[in-house]
């Protein structure tokens, strides 16, 4: 029976320590997805032009873990888990044009209490395969309360066309069981050209587009708008403003 109690106990503590480990990461995912939320509503409410389309996260489950520990063969300790596994926490985010994805990367490297870790660029240098995407792996520091964690993040920004066409190679992938025929491979590969091209001639169209609306803008300037609701300021408010101004 002293045996079976010890063994139980051993087991309470394994688990808590798995408990507290998740939580820090389901944290540090929680503290990114609030930076970049307020970087989101900044440019829909405040700039002209919003690069984010739309942004997603997960945590993967002790089930995947394990799963990846098996796969690269490392020692099962939560510090080697922390040490070779840098997707537990991640975010995908999904822009709208390839100058976009830079954008926002910059952004990511002038917070402050983030530090980039490591960065791997799939656009300029694409995976045989095709694969096109921004990689950032972040420290991301969790505030507890009786101490502080540092936390990895992983971050992949890409356009819709690069997300689609990399949602659709993933698919792939598990239906053929990683063993994908050369012929469908060839298909994809040349679809991840296709997708690229589509990116430049859009973002061309866009640039073109900017150029006609800076050309031909006819904004009410009194109007302020915040998360969809309007707001009419007042003239001689906005007038006492442009004095403050000049002055």
């Amino acid at each position: 029976m002293e045996i079976e109690a010890s063994k139980l106990q051993q087991l309470k503590l394994i688990r808590k320590e798995m408990t507290r480990f998740m939580m820090n990461y389901k944290f540090g995912l929680d503290e990114m997805n609030t930076k970049l939320k307020i970087l989101q509503e900044e440019f829909q409410n405040i700039h002209e032009y919003n690069p984010i389309e739309h942004i997603n996260s997960r945590l993967k489950s002790p089930e995947s873990i394990l799963n990846k520990v098996y796969r690269k063969n490392i020692p099962f300790s939560i510090e080697s888990i922390k040490e070779n596994i840098h997707d537990i926490a991640g975010i995908r985010i999904v822009c709208s044009f390839v100058s976009d994805i830079y954008m926002v990367s910059n952004m990511i490297h002038q917070q402050e209490d983030v530090t980039v870790i490591s960065t791997k660029d799939y656009i300029k240098n694409p995976k045989p395969n095709g694969y096109r995407s921004l990689h950032l792996i972040l420290s991301i520091p969790v505030f507890l309360s009786d101490r502080t964690e540092s936390v990895l993040v992983e971050i992949q920004i890409r356009t819709v066309a690069m997300d689609f066409w990399a949602s659709l190679e993933h698919k792939i992938y598990y239906k053929y069981n990683k063993d994908i025929p050369k012929s469908i491979l060839n298909e994809l590969t040349n679809a991840a050209e296709v997708a690229t091209d589509l990116d430049y001639r859009m973002e061309k169209l866009h640039n073109e587009m900017k150029i006609v609306k800076g050309a031909n803008t006819n904004e009410d300037l009194s109007l302020l708008q915040i998360n969809n609701e309007k707001f009419h300021l007042p003239s001689v408010f906005l007038e006492s403003l442009l004095k403050d101004e000049q002055q």
